[in-house]
């Protein structure tokens, strides 16, 4: 189990850069807490099963092949995310903004698709993949705000301190009576995020449909036709793949 612990920490800390900025075993042996001979021991095993390559000249370390296999053979089984891919791409036309999809994860939620805007000159993207606290951005509150109470209450409970807990909730109530979340500046200065909820026929939370857009003379009148269309978005994958699961 201590070498599965130790090899995510390794994962995680490569992943942490792009994939041309590989790690040398002494910057690892400096993030991980581990010693070089340890280090090399766990990196030597990853290695064989292609989980870390090294850079023959460099002897630098980065991600290796099977992460990518993995996740190409798992992203194929997503159909439900490819039914819903020309929602998010007229919505993405629609509002020449990037859009995300994002899947509730316990106290976290994780981006699971992203239609790129490619005509913006200025661009900021969230990478597939990044895990965002559910305490953190609009699709999070979203989400938070239309999941059944008991599951909403005991994750407030544990993400927010008791004095913070009770206005959270009016705000998620707030939230609930427009159908959408908002967020300013909150994770990525200059930008706001908008995102409504992607609900099961029975109310359950199955996810969000979010963007990011950047807020400099961001209007009232396009924010809200920014809302309005994010919100049908939601509205329409719900309609139509509400009896399905987001897997």
């Amino acid at each position: 189990m201590q070498s599965i612990d130790r090899a995510m920490t390794i994962i995680s800390i490569l992943l942490q850069n792009s994939p041309e900025n590989k790690l040398t075993i002494s910057e690892l042996a400096e993030d991980t807490g581990l010693p070089v001979s340890t280090l090399h021991r766990i990196l030597k095993a990853m290695i064989r099963h292609r989980m870390v390559e090294q850079d023959e000249r460099t002897k630098q370390y980065g991600i290796g092949s099977i992460w990518l296999e993995y996740g190409l053979l798992i992203y194929d089984t997503i159909d439900y995310v490819s039914q819903m891919r020309p929602v998010l791409e007229h919505l993405m036309k629609q509002l020449q903004e990037s859009v995300y999809l994002y899947k509730p994860m316990n106290d976290e939620s994780m981006i699971i698709e992203r239609i790129d805007d490619t005509s913006s000159a200025i661009r900021v993207y969230d990478k597939i993949g990044l895990r965002i606290p559910m305490d953190t951005g609009a699709a999070n509150h979203v989400m938070l705000a239309f999941k059944a109470p008991p599951e909403r209450n005991a994750c407030i409970r544990r993400l927010f301190p008791k004095n913070d807990q009770v206005a959270f909730q009016n705000y998620l109530e707030e939230v609930r009576e427009k159908g959408y979340a908002e967020s300013d500046n909150e994770r990525i200065e200059g930008t706001t995020s908008i995102a409504a909820p992607i609900t099961h026929l029975n109310g359950d939370v199955h996810g969000a449909v979010g963007i990011r857009v950047i807020n400099f003379n961001l209007t009232a009148e396009r924010r809200e036709y920014l809302a309005d269309k994010v919100r049908a978005a939601a509205g329409k994958i719900t309609g139509t793949f509400g009896r399905q699961q987001l897997n």
